[in-house]
């Protein structure tokens, strides 16, 4: 990642936008970064790039994160939008994420179409730029920055439910969050605030924008260590819950007090749970619940979800892991009014609450989460016991994801011969559970036990997913941005130990197969 590869992508952007008509092209593009090395340089190169096809783009002031920045497509009506992020990667890494005009980050009709258009751009020192002070003097280059903040957190006041429960319970409780040195703190806090959560504080040492993310190893809200100076803060002030968000803030983890005074960390699953059962508790006793309400989730996030969904008469739809699907079905039922929106997310820590935004969205998050806290605190609970309320209900869910890393081209080999072994080898029974079926996403089949066939209606994907007669279901695909392959566990038990017990046994008898 650096100046020429970042024009390169842009180059394939312009060139693509060149095809449009003019009024199209004039709309337009949205630029934003985050807080690692270069994002603001990068940002601004590609639109140096873009203003030599005259094309204008919308630069933030300085770092915003990537659901303001989807936003921001949408509320300036841009054609696209460009986020210079790694997300919650190492520091080591940088990236470059390519918006559609609905906000959603291109699906893969467009996206493909935009790299053929990449892949023509064969002199990384022959693409033609324009300075910055020759943008400016020519409109093709605006800054955007509070007008659009402003704009933002005017709809963030949406993603509450209760504020009389915010008023009553929300306004006492201590709150501890930590934007993990990146752009989070640009509207968390405020958005905190704002709704009445007035009783919280940042970690100082990680309010800091610092591309080196000094205070942890990975700037990843999935691993418990990001919460150490949380934590020690938190029992400093007695704090009722931890929130975390990652540098671009699309990804949100929570850690929550137990009466020993610990704290304890949910997953992205629990935390989704949590979520979709309120809202949908939330609308349903409001009498706003609508008839055609539907919620969506990724092929490899939790069954819980559709067990909720289902008690209350919504509708779950899964589709491939990836947010841009999701945001891409929201487009789709506001087009053709078959389904009404409610909830979206994926097992790795991202969620949809309102579709203003069209990605994960922390911020967003972050306030329902702290809402759901005073729901459960006004009963004597905390999180961690409205999740056991949901196992006792539901069944005890487990999830776990296993990756391993196979780092450059003999990794990538390594990995193309485990996906093969795999799909070719189709074994018949994990711990001796019986396979019922087996969905091959890149074939787009589901092969049943007993013989029969069916299609899948879903866009083709190198993912495999077998499907358990117990309920576990084990899923395997390549990482879309790392060298690693990804294993998936999921399964139920009669008690919280019982699933862990299953799950561990599952993950052997995986492992113990892609070794073989």
């Amino acid at each position: 990642m650096n100046i020429y590869t970042v024009r390169q992508a842009t180059e394939g952007l312009a060139l693509m936008m060149d095809t449009l008509d003019a009024k199209t092209k004039a709309q337009g593009v949205a630029i934003s970064f985050d807080s690692r090395y270069n994002s603001e340089a990068f940002a601004h190169e590609a639109a140096h790039v873009l203003g030599a096809h005259g094309i204008p783009s919308f630069v933030f002031d300085a770092l915003r994160p990537t659901p303001e920045l989807s936003f921001a497509v949408r509320n300036l009506g841009t054609y696209a939008g460009i986020m210079i992020t790694a997300s919650h990667n190492p520091k080591q890494y940088n990236g470059y994420k390519i918006y559609g005009p609905d906000g959603g980050q291109m699906p893969p009709k467009e996206a493909d179409l935009t790299t053929s258009y990449v892949r023509k751009v064969t002199d990384l020192f022959a693409i033609k730029t324009v300075s910055e002070h020759e943008l400016r003097a020519k409109h093709l280059l605006t800054l955007i920055g509070e007008d659009v903040d402003e704009a933002y957190l005017a709809n963030i006041k949406s993603v509450t439910i209760n504020q009389k429960l915010i008023d009553e319970v929300g306004s006492k409780m201590k709150l501890v969050y930590t934007p993990l040195h990146g752009t989070g703190k640009m509207l968390g806090e405020q958005a905190l605030r704002n709704a009445g959560f007035s009783q919280f504080r940042l970690v100082p040492e990680q309010s800091i924008y610092d591309p080196e993310f000094a205070t942890v190893a990975y700037p990843n809200p999935e691993f418990p260590e990001t919460f150490d100076l949380a934590i020690a803060l938190g029992k400093k002030e007695d704090a009722d819950m931890l929130v975390a968000t990652d540098p671009d803030a699309d990804r949100l983890g929570t850690a929550v007090r137990q009466p020993d005074g610990e704290y304890r960390l949910l997953n992205g699953n629990q935390i989704a749970a949590l979520m979709l059962d309120y809202i949908l508790r939330a609308n349903q006793e409001a009498g706003t619940l609508p008839k055609n309400a539907v919620a969506i989730k990724s092929i490899v996030s939790t069954e819980l979800a559709t067990k909720i969904a289902e008690h209350y008469g919504v509708e779950m739809i899964n589709v491939l892991t990836g947010f841009k699907f999701i945001a891409e079905k929201i487009k789709n039922y506001e087009e053709d009014h078959s389904h009404t929106y409610m909830f979206g997310f994926e097992e790795s820590y991202g969620s949809l609450i309102k579709p203003f935004v069209r990605d994960k969205d922390a911020i967003q998050g972050v306030l329902l989460l702290a809402e759901i806290t005073a729901y459960y605190q006004k009963q004597g609970k905390t999180l961690y016991d409205g999740l056991q309320d949901l196992f006792k209900q539901y069944g005890y869910f487990a999830e776990k994801t296993i990756s391993q890393t196979f780092a450059g081209a003999e990794g990538a080999g390594e990995i193309k011969a485990l996906m093969t072994k795999f799909r070719e080898e189709q074994p018949e029974s994990f711990n001796d559970v019986k396979v019922t079926a087996l969905q091959d996403f890149q074939n787009q089949v589901t092969n049943f036990a007993d013989g029969h066939t069916e299609p899948i209606k879903l866009p083709k994907s190198n993912v495999l997913k077998y499907l358990l007669a117990d309920g576990t279901w084990i899923a395997i695909r390549p990482s879309g941005t790392e060298p690693k392959i990804k294993f998936y566990v999921g399964t139920v038990g009669t008690s919280e130990e019982d699933a862990q017990t299953r799950l561990t046994a599952f993950e052997q008898a995986l492992t113990a197969f892609a070794a073989k």
